[in-house]
């Protein structure tokens, strides 16, 4: 080890936000409410320590509908899932509970009442993402798929008069405003959401790495290889002039990283449990002596509640056994 000690300044915000901190709850909770073995659709969050976490606990996941059993209980990830995958799981009679982030049916809801006035709706996100799947899935009617400008200039609509479009809730403003100013360019009546609208946990999480990148050499980002709102941290360090490294396990971190740093900042993704903040901090000290700070920052208090359906078995529960 190092005599040297190192700053370590932590993101303020970073980590799980209220739509994945709802989704885990709504798992954990069937499992108390029901028998395990409880069926997720997809990975509920993108995070191996999550999802490992709820495999020990008796949660089986899985890629498609078919997989789950007759009547089992089913819960569909944070990302949301098509209308097929819904109807699927009501004809095999399946108890689903439903996880989307509201944030994501907001976007759902925006995109079917375009669509429901006439309007060819275009989703700007990225082709193959789940949450980009179960919104193309949620519309009737035209949706286009546009991930960058070049996109735009290639699409083919009916009516340039009555164009919308809705974003992927893990892009921020930043990252869709060249975008959404090359819609507006070439569809000038085109009808969209405010920019209130955008996912405040994405926003927030990508201002506090700028800010952070004022103030370190280096920046480690925890987070999933295919969590997006984890890459777009590590990109937005990047762009910002910082060297920025995704680290999916902190145990694997190269200390080349930091040779010659005098300061290393520290962030995660939306879908990354504070435990592996807690593992990179530990395996930097075995490196190095470090002094740890928290940066000032936005203190989030947002908060989503549980489906109806789980509600309601609470309350049932709850009443039966005031009455025993």
């Amino acid at each position: 080890m190092s005599n040297k000690t190192m700053k370590v300044v932590l993101a303020q915000p970073r980590g799980f936000c209220a739509g994945v901190e709802r989704a885990i709850k709504i798992v954990e909770e069937a499992l108390n409410f029901y028998e395990p073995p409880v069926y997720v659709r997809h990975e509920i969050v993108h995070n191996q320590r999550v999802v490992q976490n709820l495999k020990a606990k008796g949660v089986e996941f899985v890629e498609e509908i078919e997989q789950i059993p007759d009547e089992a209980i089913a819960v569909f990830s944070a990302h949301g899932v098509s209308r097929d995958v819904e109807q699927d799981a009501l004809e095999r009679g399946l108890q689903s509970i439903d996880a989307t982030c509201p944030l994501v049916s907001k976007v759902h809801k925006e995109g079917q009442r375009y669509a429901s006035k006439g309007y060819e709706i275009i989703l700007v996100g990225h082709e193959n993402h789940p949450e980009v799947e179960g919104t193309l899935g949620q519309i009737k009617g035209t949706v286009f798929l546009v991930s960058d400008v070049s996109d735009v200039k290639s699409l083919k609509v009916q009516n340039p008069e009555k164009v919308a479009y809705i974003t992927q809730t893990t892009l921020s403003v930043d990252d869709t405003k060249d975008i959404i100013a090359a819609l507006k360019k070439r569809f000038p009546k085109i009808a969209g959401p405010d920019i209130k609208d955008i996912c405040y946990a994405t926003q927030n999480r990508q201002a506090a790495v700028r800010t952070l990148a004022s103030q370190v050499d280096l920046i480690l980002v925890v987070g999933a290889q295919n969590s997006s709102n984890s890459n777009r941290l590590c990109e937005v360090g990047n762009d910002s002039g910082v060297p920025s490294y995704l680290v999916e396990e902190p145990s694997k971190v190269d200390p080349r990283w930091w040779e010659g740093k005098e300061t290393i900042g520290i962030t995660a993704g939306a879908s990354t449990p504070e435990e592996l903040v807690h593992d990179l901090l530990e395996t930097l000290q075995g490196y190095i002596d470090i002094e740890i700070v928290t940066m000032d920052g936005i203190e989030e208090d947002v908060s989503f509640p549980l489906p109806h359906s789980l509600q309601k078995v609470a309350k049932a529960r709850e009443e039966a056994a005031s009455v025993n």
